[in-house]
């Protein structure tokens, strides 16, 4: 069995997957989530920040050692939006390069979507009501993603993202009711341009961090259990009320949910708002939890 190793490089996390393509399908030994802010002020600034790039290489070096720690024989590195908006991209990529072996792919919003439609297919039964929407919420971008069994029908990979929006619209903690407006029409002009008949999903399937958060929220757990998560279904109606919540908290009260990645706690009021505004989009009751998502994808690329 050929050990391959998927890596995605986002707007706020790197993360690392390593398994292997078995007749029963992917057996994962490793997965690991570092958040980097890889794309802190990008969408300010244009660049990557030198400080982000530091965070980045170090997460790369430690995903380095495990990689030779465990045999991996093929590894597909892919960057999302930060990587495709940056200016000065090519440092990112001679770095990843240096320490891996392999540069990174800067993978196009279409190419984005397809990758985590797959990884989150791999994971949905087929007792699930198809068209199914994907909805994978990042830090630079969100992806919407309708498909069926057949693959693919229509997508579109918005500028809309956790970090981006909350460092383009909110100054205050928590966020002002004219800041929450500002994200929200922000949010909805997209949606407005963005092709999918979001309306014809008979199921919407949440994944990446802030859908898991989202999903860990509505759970009430008292810490992250990866397990209660995934395949977790959710009343829409709870998770607005959820979200209205989490908009309105203060970030040293999210960082006191025992669920709540630190790394995330500043930015994901403007990511729970993407997540909400696309439910209202939808005429589904309720919304599915995925934790399998991009990463899965991307190995799944790698299968002989």
């Amino acid at each position: 069995m050929t050990r391959v190793a998927a890596i995605d490089c986002g707007t706020n996390t790197i993360k690392l997957l390593i398994g292997s393509h078995t007749a029963e399908g992917l057996d994962v030994r490793v997965r690991e989530s570092r958040m980097v802010r890889l794309g802190q002020g990008v969408d300010a600034t244009g660049r990557l920040s030198e400080e982000a790039l530091v965070r980045a290489f170090a997460a790369i070096d430690a995903y380095a050692e495990l990689i030779t720690e465990e045999g991996v024989e093929q590894i597909r590195f892919c960057a999302t939006s930060a990587t495709r908006d940056a200016s000065n991209a090519a440092d990112f990529r001679a770095g990843v390069l240096a320490r891996l072996g392999v540069e990174p792919e800067v993978l196009s919003g279409d190419e984005e979507a397809a990758v985590a439609f797959a990884g989150a297919m791999s994971n949905v039964g087929d007792e699930v009501a198809r068209p199914i929407l994907v909805v994978d919420i990042g830090g630079g971008s969100t992806e919407v993603v309708l498909g069926d069994d057949t693959g693919v029908l229509a997508a579109r990979s918005m500028d809309i993202g956790s970090v981006r929006l909350h460092e383009r619209h909110i100054r205050h903690d928590p966020a002002t009711r004219e800041e929450v407006e500002a994200v929200v029409r922000d949010i909805d002009d997209q949606l407005d341009a963005c092709g999918v008949d979001l309306a014809a999903a008979a199921t919407v399937v949440g994944i990446a961090g802030t859908m898991t958060t989202v999903g860990a929220g509505v759970l009430d757990l008292a810490a992250y259990d990866p397990a209660a998560v995934d395949l977790s279904v959710h009343p829409v109606d709870d998770v607005h009320t959820y979200v209205d919540r989490l908009v309105a908290m203060t970030v040293s009260e999210r960082l006191a949910l025992g669920y709540m990645h630190p790394g995330r706690a500043d930015v994901i009021d403007a990511g729970a708002l993407i997540a909400s505004r696309v439910l209202r989009r939808t005429s589904v009751g309720t919304m599915l939890i995925s934790e399998a998502d991009i990463l899965e994808g991307i190995a799944w690329s790698l299968r002989p």
